[in-house]
Formats: structure tokens, sequence, C-alpha cells
């Protein structure tokens, strides 16, 4: 059989020009191989890095720095607990806290200029006493953006007042009001108005001085929860509560507290800071209560907190005839102090987590 070889329209073999389908997808294959080396390169998209959490800075005193709540550092004699409001609100908002609060702080002796003297926990010492601390008011800088400020009850000396009210309590065993009289009435009410009005002063100067350091942050004045705002469950004796001191004298150390809080609310609504309220809150929950109820420490009473750490006593401590821990002296137990937070957290969420 004769072999019959097909001719194209222009005369040539069509086996000669047609390319094999093998061949043809091979040519396709590379010159798409070219064409991707070839183009210039797309870099991929960087993401943008996360916003920098916000400063917060903790100025204040023991009801700032939580102070008998365990755990509490127990370096320097300022007492800091890692359950304080500060560092609890931290946490939640997740910013970066610089906590300098201190036990035994003043307005003046303590956030305006260094401090020599302290109450702790821990309460005794160390041999040669604790090191100054530097003026607080340092920790607030440029870069901060968020301040609270939690102080004034010992520039107006309250604890000695408490002090006093129980000295006197007994010398009267437990009737009247003496330690009211000696400070309304007597000798010692020059001197607590003194107090209050350097109070005032050198409150507004430490509000000035913030917003000089740091002109963009946002300024909290945090105030004092209830002590005793209703004496009814106190007993006189009970070191638990408030020792010796009168059913008598219980309204004017309120009075006292509410007192330091005016100051506080004055001074924070003057300079344009907010002003957070732990009293109205807590006023069922002062040291009066029932103890499933209290969010505050008596004159003596047991600890409250994570672990083991307790706070050895001081001579004076030991005098007091209780079975309590520790002398924590009217300071806002774990309760107390998670309290506090909740109302400070509330008042910065709404500035954010993160810097603008």
């Amino acid at each position: 059989m004769k072999c019959v070889t097909r001719i194209g329209r222009y005369g040539a073999r069509a086996k000669d020009t047609a390319m094999p389908f093998r061949a043809r997808y091979a040519l396709v294959s590379a010159l798409a191989l070219m064409t991707l080396t070839t183009a210039p390169a797309t870099a991929p998209a960087t993401a943008a890095p996360p916003p920098a959490p916000l400063d917060y800075t903790a100025l204040g005193d023991s009801y700032s720095a939580g102070a008998f709540v365990r755990p509490w550092a127990a370096d320097d004699g300022c007492g800091r607990s890692t359950l304080s409001y500060p560092q609890q609100t931290a946490r939640r908002l997740n910013v970066r806290l610089t906590d300098v609060t201190c036990s035994a702080a003043e307005v003046r002796a303590g956030v305006l200029e260094p401090q020599t003297e302290f109450s702790g926990p821990p309460s005794v010492p160390p041999q040669g006493g604790w090191a100054p601390r530097p003026a607080q008011i340092k920790a607030v800088t440029a870069a901060t953006d968020l301040v609270t400020l939690g102080i004034g009850g010992n520039s107006v000396g309250f604890t000695d007042i408490v002090t006093r009210c129980i000295e006197q309590g007994i010398a009267s065993f437990g009737t009247g009001h003496p330690c009211s009289t000696h400070y309304t009435r007597g000798s010692g009410t020059s001197s607590l108005d003194g107090r209050f009005a350097a109070l005032e002063a050198d409150f507004a100067t430490t509000l000035k001085d913030i917003r000089t350091r740091a002109p963009h942050a946002k300024v909290a004045v945090v105030g004092y929860p209830a002590v005793v705002a209703d004496s009814a469950g106190c007993s006189f004796g009970s070191w638990r509560q408030l020792g010796t001191v009168t059913k008598g004298d219980m309204p004017f150390l309120d009075a006292l507290e509410r007192r330091v809080n005016a100051v506080l609310r004055t001074q924070a609504q003057r300079a344009g800071a907010v002003y957070v309220d732990t009293y109205a809150s807590s006023t069922g929950h002062g040291v009066c209560t029932a103890s499933d109820q209290r969010w505050m420490y008596g004159i003596k009473d047991d600890l409250t907190g994570s672990g083991t750490q307790t706070d050895p006593p001081s001579d004076l401590c030991r005098r007091v005839p209780a079975t309590g821990e520790a002398c924590t002296v009217l300071h806002p137990n774990l309760r107390g102090a998670t309290h506090q937070a909740d109302l400070v957290t509330q008042a910065l969420t709404g500035w954010g987590a993160t810097r603008r």
C-alpha cells in the first residue's frame, strides 16, 4: 500500500509544520516560568506593631499600698501589697505600673519630699532603720499616662488621733466623747485646723506638680473608704474593731474622715482631676459590721490575702490585749482593697489601655 502524504494549503507537509502536544506544553511552561522569575518581587505586607501600653504611676499612703494584705514587699517598710488597688487595676487594664506608694507617707513628707518615717509591714525595722524613700512625685514624668493619688490621712494625723481616742476611752471607762471634745472644743482644735490648712495647700501643690511633670496624663484622686460610718455593732474593748474608742467618739472619727475626703474631692475638681469616691459604697462594710461583711481591719486583726506571710509585732503591738495576727490599725482588708480596685478600674477604663 502506498503511503499518502497530505499537502498543506501552501504546499508544505502538515506533519512538518504541526508541533506535537508535548512540545507545545513544554514551551508554554517554560514561558510561564520565565515570566514568574523575571517579574519584580512584591514585598509582603508588614503588620503594624501593637500600640504600647499606657504608663501608670501610683502615688499614695498605706491605703493605696494595700498594707497588711498578703503578700507584701518586705524590703523597705512601705508594705506594698501585690493585691493593692494599683496592682489589681494595672493587671485588669494591662498597663505598665510604677508603684511608689508607701505606708506612713504624707503629702509633704512622702510625695513632695523624701520619706524617713515608715509603719510597715514589716512593722519592726531592721537594725539602723529603713533607708529614706525618694519623693514619690519624682516617679511622674512626661511619659506618664495615668496617675492615681490616694493620700492625706497621715497629713492630718489620723493614726495619732485614733491613738488618743483609744487612750482617752480607757481613761473615761468607755463613756462620753472625750476625744471629740479635745479636738472640737479643747486644746486640740487649733492643731487640727492647722493640719487641714496644710493638707489643702500641699495637696494643691501636688496636683499642680503632677500636671507640670505629666501635662497629658489623666489624674485620679482616690478618696478613703468608710472606717466607722455606723457604730452599730461595735463593742467597747473589741480590738478587732476600735478597741477602747468610746461609742461617743466614733461619729467624730467618721466626720474626720469625711472632712479629709472633702478636701481631696475639692482639690481634685479644682485641678481638673477625677475624684474616685470609695466612701459611699463602703458605708455598710466598716469596722463595726459583722466579720464576713467587713472591708476594714480592726486595731488588731487576722491578716487576709494569699500565702502565710505575717508581721512580727512591735513592742507596742504586743501590749494590745487581743489575739489578732497583727496590729493592722484600721486598714482595708482584701475585700476592701478589691473594692477600691473595682472603683479605680472603672474610673480609668474610659481612658483606654494603650498609648494614643
